[in-house]
């Protein structure tokens, strides 16, 4: 078994080395220092994970066999519930995550999910008696038969991607497809734990494929314009989502895109303890590094100095308590790399020349360490057209913004590019509701409550993306649709 800080390929059914030996090395964004090494993939790997996973597709019994399947899957459940004492120190050490966001969604959660994929799997319609129908002349017998799509691509981000892994491996693989595998190369080693864990498991040849690559852009791009892969499942930016929408075309490639958000929540005026939601608002959790965080806070003007007040207050108060890397309370460390830091830091300068108000942080918080730490940050007065409220800066930013009326709240959540979560809250259970129906998001909670779970779908409107992950929805996304007639 290699050591948690030290990560191979698994192509093909091997664990190996990358072409030629080739690593490169992976940074503790708390420290700034060398954590680990990881393969660097070159185009030959990748040429053979692909070669790997549409052999296993397309000659062996993988896509027929159920039974396998699910032995498969839960044999790596349990290798990966197993070693969850190696998983929470590379979310930690990898990711920069704080342990209080390590213990949740970044390793607990997606392994309390595992069951209830399998549970989905179990209780699935693969076929549909449609009964009889006379069509010109002839009686048949008529069939819908859901059947996988093929080669899938996955491609994860660095903020969470084991959770993203599980979301997109554990369908995939359920509904039986082959799968490559593609980490961000920023977290390389925590996906490949997986491919390691997956071989203790006894994965068929080629079934899984784990790859890790320095280079954001090669092997990614083989896997989004090569024609033996039949779909990509992509989670980053939208940006990075348009180009591979634009590559994938020349192959008809079926896409999935999880993609960036500038979620708004709202607090209309009659919001039980509304300094207490106000509080509750401030973007901490793995430093704001969340496509589906809201990062607007939207705030009736009438009580608008109450709600900047508070904020004011809740951010001194906060600025003692986060960075604390083993602390199991504490959800905030560092962003994940210096070159994350700067770019966060570039709309914090742009939202101080476009007339914001910055009332808390704003600066790199050198007091915490040699990482990438940047103090927890508030802008006021900020107005939708302002570059920090429209752009997703994917750092420890909140912007507030105030509105007149609920129509005037819905219409300043609406008028943003993304669509991907948000929050309302009112004392008037209807009167959340009318408001929550009203915007252009795939997720909402109403009045503190949470959409995530893996029997409910996840994606977004607009440029948020293309398709949904979890729930049934995201495990159809794996599945083609075959109508079969037979002459009676």
């Amino acid at each position: 078994m290699t050591t948690f800080n030290e990560g191979k390929l698994y192509i093909d059914g091997r664990l190996r080395d990358a072409a030629g030996g080739a690593t490169y090395e992976d940074i503790d964004p708390w420290t700034g220092q060398v954590f680990g090494h990881a393969a660097d993939a070159s185009a030959e790997d990748m040429e053979e994970a692909i070669a790997a996973a549409r052999r296993a597709f397309d000659d062996t019994d993988w896509s027929t066999n159920h039974a396998l399947r699910r032995e498969m899957v839960v044999k790596l459940g349990e290798r990966l519930q197993a070693n969850r004492d190696r998983l929470v120190p590379l979310a930690q050490h990898e990711l920069g995550s704080a342990l209080g966001a390590a213990l949740g969604p970044q390793v607990d959660g997606p392994l309390s999910y595992w069951n209830e994929l399998i549970t989905m799997f179990d209780a699935f319609e693969w076929e549909k008696n449609m009964g009889q129908r006379v069509s010109y002349g002839v009686t048949n017998d008529r069939l819908v038969v859901r059947e996988p799509v093929g080669v899938v691509g996955a491609i994860t981000p660095w903020n969470v991607p084991f959770y993203i892994a599980v979301g997109k491996v554990v369908p995939a693989l359920l509904a039986g497809c082959t799968v490559i595998l593609k980490a961000a190369p920023e977290t390389p080693l925590i996906n490949a734990l997986m491919g390691e864990l997956a071989h203790e498991a006894g994965f068929p040849a080629g079934v899984f494929n784990v790859v890790t690559a320095k280079d954001p852009v090669l092997t990614g791009e083989m896997l989004v314009t090569d024609k033996r892969v039949d779909l990509i499942s992509f989670t980053g930016s939208t940006g990075v989502g348009k180009r591979i929408m634009e590559k994938g075309a020349a192959t008809l490639k079926r896409v999935f895109l999880e993609l960036g958000g500038k979620s708004a929540n709202i607090l209309l005026d009659d919001t039980p303890d509304f300094a207490t939601a106000v509080a509750h608002s401030i973007v901490c959790f793995h430093a704001g590094q969340g496509c589906a965080i809201s990062t607007r806070l939207l705030v009736p003007r009438s009580r608008y100095e109450e709600a900047v007040a508070v904020l004011e207050h809740t951010y001194a108060a906060y600025a003692g308590v986060w960075g604390k890397i083993d602390d199991p309370t504490n959800v905030m460390g560092p962003v994940i790399s210096a070159r994350q830091r700067d770019r966060v830091m570039g709309y914090i300068e742009t939202g101080k020349a476009e007339g914001a108000r910055l009332i808390a942080g704003g600066n790199v918080a050198t007091d915490k360490g040699d990482g990438y730490f940047i103090e927890p940050t508030c802008f006021v007065d900020v107005t939708s057209d302002m570059t920090i409220a429209r752009e997703e800066i994917f750092g420890p930013v909140l912007v507030v913004i105030p509105f007149e009326d609920d129509d005037d709240a819905v219409r300043i959540a609406n008028d943003s590019d993304y669509g991907l979560s948000g929050g309302v809250q009112s004392a008037d259970r209807e009167r959340a509701m009318k408001v929550a129906r009203r915007m252009r998001t795939g997720t909402i909670g109403v009045n503190g409550g949470s959409w995530s779970s893996p029997d409910m779908p996840f994606g977004g409107y607009k440029q948020s993306g293309v398709g949904r992950e979890w729930g049934l929805e995201g495990f159809e996304e794996y599945l083609e649709t075959k109508s079969i007639g037979i002459a009676a």
